[in-house]
């Protein structure tokens, strides 16, 4: 019985060391595995395996040294500074990858921007160029108008001047009935007189009267007025008879000239054109 009593205790003293070994060899070959598995990381490096434990009193000891400690924690801490650094890094990428996208952003809107702007400059030149084709086509046709129309000519005013029988020089009414028509017309254009003149009497006695009856109005229009003299017309009716209201006509006493004004289209066209005077006005003879 003391034989048994002794081995008991002996036998399990040296059954512990047995199965420290056996877990460590066991957590070994899971640590191995996982290893194994587990080689893509973060700095491209296996991760660090437990430490080894020999025997019972490598993985129970309480009493451990500090370069033992050290020793141990060394590769941890170096890994750790590996992990501060690749974060170190990561983090300017990310941040010179975002600054190189906001700059491309801020480039791309930019051009955007100056892509509308252009746009809207084309569409006001587009406008403008609209608008001014609508004038000129307006223009063309205001001058095919008047150039169709420049040999009609319409009655726009008329007065009739008297004089006595052998008369032939102006009153002060006269002088102010044609003051009135020739003020009317001063810097205009497209115009003309047409002075007819009548006297009473017979045949070339007649006709020689209301001349010279028709061509002391044409002298007080240019003289006093400077009109050219190739905007009158001038003709001498002698006793040739007059319309009257009635539709018949008679023949009247003393001594008479009619004045008209008739006038074109060509003033219509300077209005429209603001375009100077044109040598077919300055040409332009009375029809």
């Amino acid at each position: 019985m003391n034989r048994l009593v002794i081995a008991l205790p002996l036998a399990a003293v040296l059954a512990v060391p047995g199965f420290a070994q056996s877990t460590s060899s066991t957590d070994q070959s899971q640590t191995s595995a996982q290893t194994q598995s587990s080689t893509d990381t973060a700095t491209g490096k296996a991760p660090l395996a437990p430490p080894s434990r020999e025997g019972f009193w490598g993985r129970v000891n309480p009493f451990a040294r500090k370069k033992y400690v050290q020793r141990q924690t060394e590769p941890i801490r170096d890994r750790v500074n590996e992990l501060d650094d690749l974060t170190a890094t990561n983090s300017k990428n990310i941040k010179d990858t975002d600054a190189r996208a906001q700059a491309g952003i801020k480039l791309a809107s930019d051009k955007a921007d100056a892509a509308d702007q252009h746009a809207i400059d084309a569409g006001n030149k587009a406008t403008a160029a609209q608008q001014t084709a609508q004038q000129v086509t307006t223009r063309v046709t205001t001058v095919e108008n008047v150039v169709s129309n420049i040999d009609q000519y319409k009655a726009q005013n008329q007065t009739e001047i008297r004089f006595r029988p052998g008369q032939t020089v102006l009153s002060k009414n006269a002088k102010d009935a044609i003051d009135q028509m020739a003020t009317a017309v001063k810097g205009q254009r497209g115009y003309i007189f047409e002075v007819q003149g009548f006297s009473s009497g017979k045949g070339q006695t007649a006709i020689t009267s209301s001349q010279k009856m028709a061509e002391s109005v044409v002298r007080y229009l240019v003289l006093t007025h400077e009109i050219p003299v190739y905007r009158i017309y001038l003709v001498g009716m002698g006793n040739a008879p007059a319309p009257s209201d009635d539709t018949s006509t008679k023949h009247v006493s003393g001594g008479r000239v009619e004045i008209s004004l008739l006038k074109n289209d060509l003033e219509q066209l300077s209005d429209n054109t603001g375009a100077p005077a044109t040598s077919a006005d300055q040409m332009q003879q009375p029809k």
